[in-house]
């Protein structure tokens, strides 16, 4: 199935990064492009998922410098730009792989295409990956890692489902049940000409 795949490369990038455990460490994509072209954009996206998890710890350290909260700010926007990229090139690979189905009369369209539910899944690795460090943290008192322990319980079962879902959407599409549009999220706020302050630099 296609999230047991999914969810072996997620945690595969969670771990790597993990060794060095720093934002500046460099990226090393392990699969292919043109050999193994959906792997490659799992690995990439989960990869931007991972740094940009750790910007936003970063960012929140209330002794941090204003100049660099600033200039990582300018990171975390350049990641959410490569992060919707990433599902758009993903939603691609979908879309000519089932460009020569026949759609059913009768077929609908989903609430979000099968890309943005395997963002969320990307997302949800990470989650449970530093819940688990918290569930587990020997530092920790015993009240919080039996809270901790609560709240993984109930990310794992999300990741079952979210999965389940996913893997249907993905057969429906196949299946001519469901339909897929690819709407690009047409953000305004870097482009010199929607957003009127950069506009007003010009």
């Amino acid at each position: 199935m296609f999230s047991e795949k999914a969810n072996k490369i997620f945690q595969d990038v969670i771990n790597t990064y993990h060794v060095l455990n720093t934002v500046d460490q460099p990226f090393t994509n392990i699969y292919n492009k043109e050999t193994n072209l959906l792997e490659h954009l799992l690995y990439r996206k989960c990869w931007i998922d991972t740094v940009q998890w750790h910007y936003e710890d970063i960012i929140r350290d209330p002794q941090i410098d204003p100049v660099a909260a600033l200039a990582l700010k300018r990171q975390i926007d350049a990641s959410n730009q490569d992060r919707t990229d990433m599902v758009e090139y993903i939603d691609s690979y979908f879309l000519e792989k089932n460009k020569n189905v026949s759609v059913k009369e009768n077929a609908t369209i989903n609430t979000e295409s099968p890309a943005w539910g395997v963002d969320r899944l990307s997302i949800l690795a990470l989650k449970v990956y530093h819940m688990h460090e918290e569930a587990t943290r020997e530092n920790a008192s015993d009240a919080h890692k039996a809270a901790c322990q609560k709240k993984l319980d109930i990310l794992l079962e999300q990741r079952v489902d979210l999965s389940t879902a996913i893997d249907t959407l993905l057969k429906d599409i196949a299946n001519g049940d469901k339909y897929m549009k690819v709407y690009k999220q047409m953000k305004m706020y870097n482009d010199d000409e929607l957003n009127p302050v950069l506009r007003s630099l010009k």
